[in-house]
């Protein structure tokens, strides 16, 4: 996205370089990393970076508006609920697509965003890493709003563990050390003392909840949540864990309630030129004649699933809960990141973060995605290189 930047970079790429940076990144702790890491950083100008910055404030204005919680009521499905709402989110992903507008122009466009957290660990070691390897200049930063590595994870620590002592934070998944985001468990674990519990091993006695931590029973006192709903319901072993949707005397952050309502529910409510227009489902009076510059979501789905890209009136007709599914204007991708075969295409996702006592969130850190396929994704990548987990570096001076 940096010419220079990129013909720099490529020209001093080697293989060898490659596998001496993934050797690197994997002793932290072995056999963690399960997806793939990409060959390259994506670098932005100061201007692609403020484009993104101004789509997500205007957001922001819209998720901080007095109304934002009765607009998103419907967003949490009635037995999913969970008492105890946080005021705010605590944590905020903006994914989005590096595109090429009608003028030939990059542009960045929204393609989702979440009221969860992220790799907010994993992304504060590995470009660490990535700059050990590899020539990133020093005008350019994976942080934004001035934060450095010390500064973040002092912000990042105060932000997760609250008024409390880390052993009665838990970060909470289903079987953690088998998800494949699993890395960014033990890198939160390193920087703040928050363990990854299972919730199969939680216990409760009245309201109040417990693990063992190294063989002793311990209150839990806050839960740093990773759980999704959708993930739970779809185990193929029974899951018995507590009910999360119970009242228990446990401070949540980000609170769970947040994943619904700073979603693709949100989507319609929002009109800026970086945010493809997006209407529910059930609101369309008339099935655009251009159908095929749409793509249908579920509004209910994670990881992409369930998104039909190639759609037809049929498709729609067959739709039985039409409120539960977003239609989406589809953007066009731009071919951005030369490689050493067929470009990749890119995704951004800005991780911010709010603070109690704040009145907005901030932008803190990154992270990228490169991709050949249709959609951003392993599935949709299978055998190709120059693809996979990045990071950003934003041009800072």
């Amino acid at each position: 996205m940096v010419p220079q930047l990129r013909k720099a970079f490529n020209a001093g790429f080697t293989a060898s370089r490659y596998q001496a940076f993934l050797k690197d990144l994997n002793s932290l702790h072995p056999g963690a990393i399960e997806f793939r890491v990409a060959e390259t950083p994506v670098f932005a100008d100061k201007q692609f970076t403020q484009k993104m910055l101004d789509a997500c404030e205007s957001i922001i204005d819209i998720i901080t508006d007095p109304e934002f919680k009765t607009i998103t009521e419907r967003a949490i499905p009635k037995n999913e609920y969970v008492p105890g709402e946080t005021m705010h989110s605590h944590m905020i992903a903006f994914d989005f697509g590096v595109c090429i507008n009608e003028d030939n122009e990059l542009e960045p466009q929204l393609i989702e965003m979440q009221g969860f957290p992220t790799l907010f660990g994993f992304q504060a070691y590995y470009p660490e890493i990535v700059k050990k390897h590899f020539d990133i200049p020093a005008n350019y930063s994976h942080y934004l709003n001035g934060y450095d590595q010390t500064s973040y994870l002092d912000m990042l620590k105060k932000l997760l563990l609250g008024d409390h002592e880390a052993e009665n934070v838990v970060l909470l998944e289903i079987n953690p050390h088998e998800q494949k985001t699993r890395i960014d468990f033990y890198c939160t674990q390193d920087f703040t003392g928050i363990r990854p519990v299972c919730i199969t091993d939680l216990t409760a006695e009245g309201r109040k909840l417990f693990y063992l931590n190294k063989g002793k029973k311990t209150v839990i006192k806050r839960i740093y949540n990773r759980l999704i709903f959708d993930d739970l319901k779809a185990q193929t072993r029974p899951v018995n864990g507590i009910d999360i949707t119970m009242d228990w005397d446990v401070e949540w952050i980000p609170h769970p309630n947040w994943f619904y309502r700073i979603s693709k529910f949100t989507l319609p409510f929002i009109y800026h030129p970086y945010v493809p227009k997006t209407f529910f489902l059930n609101e369309v009076k008339q099935i655009p004649p251009d159908l095929e510059h749409y793509v249908l979501k579920p509004l209910f789905s994670f990881a992409g699933q369930g998104v039909l890209i190639d759609i037809t009136a049929a498709d729609i007709e067959k739709i039985r809960d039409p409120e539960n599914w977003i239609l989406q204007r589809k953007v066009k991708y731009a071919d951005v990141i030369a490689t050493p075969d067929t470009p990749a295409k890119a995704e951004i996702r800005l991780m911010y973060v709010w603070p109690d006592g704040d009145e907005r969130p901030h932008a803190a850190i990154n992270l990228a995605r490169l991709s050949k396929g249709k959609m951003i994704g392993v599935r949709y990548n299978k055998d190709k290189e120059w693809v996979g987990g990045s990071v950003c570096f934003f041009e800072t001076y």
